[in-house]
């Protein structure tokens, strides 16, 4: 074992752990803002994880697309609406905890079962070094153009989503409007801050 092969696993340990225990925290947290802050810190990881693979396109596009774009605009649209519901009792809730529980068992369980058994030293295909960026590019703007565009489209949509949610319409007072069509708000006479009175 070479220093850069324990360096690359205690990075990987480190990150995993980050992952794993920011998704249970965002899962957890009852505040919703922490849970939000907490979602960009694993993608972060994530993208640290693309690092690791020498990935480092899907690296960059991990940062700009989920923590620039996805995770900026869920803040957004939790700061900006501020809608206070009151949350009633749900009926059978402990019932649909222990469903949700064991299909989340199961999922880990599967999961467990494939990492087990699959063999992950198999050789891959050989490295294409700084080609990479523009192979993407290529496969993104020829092959893949409509998915492309469909994700495009589905971050827009979301965007409009968001300002429609964060936008507020200020109702203004009937007693109000009603003083202000009759001129007393504007006749109405204040006492100035510096007067003889108030130097008394």
């Amino acid at each position: 074992m070479n220093i850069a092969y324990s360096t690359e696993l205690i990075c990987f340990l480190i990150l995993s752990v980050v992952i794993v225990s920011g998704s249970l925290a965002v899962v957890l947290l009852e505040n919703i803002v922490y849970s939000a802050f907490l979602l960009g810190g694993v993608f972060m990881a994530v993208a640290g994880l693309y690092l690791l693979l020498n990935a480092s396109f899907v690296a960059a596009a991990q940062v700009l697309v989920y923590v620039g774009a996805v995770n900026v605009l869920i803040l957004f649209a939790i700061m900006l609406v501020n809608k206070k519901e009151k949350l009633n009792p749900i009926k059978g809730l402990r019932t649909r905890k222990l469903i949700s529980g064991g299909v989340c068992g199961g999922l880990l369980v599967l999961l467990l079962r494939v990492s087990v058994t699959t063999k992950w030293n198999l050789p891959g295909p050989n490295s294409i070094g700084e080609e990479a960026t523009e192979r993407i590019g290529e496969h993104l703007f020829t092959d893949y153009l409509l998915p492309f565009e469909l994700a495009s489209i589905l971050l827009l949509m979301a965007m409009i989503g968001a300002i429609v949610l964060a936008r507020r319409d200020v109702p203004v007072p009937t007693d109000y409007t009603s003083d202000l069509k009759t001129n007393k708000v504007i006749d109405d006479k204040k006492i100035p801050l510096l007067s003889e009175n108030s130097l008394k």
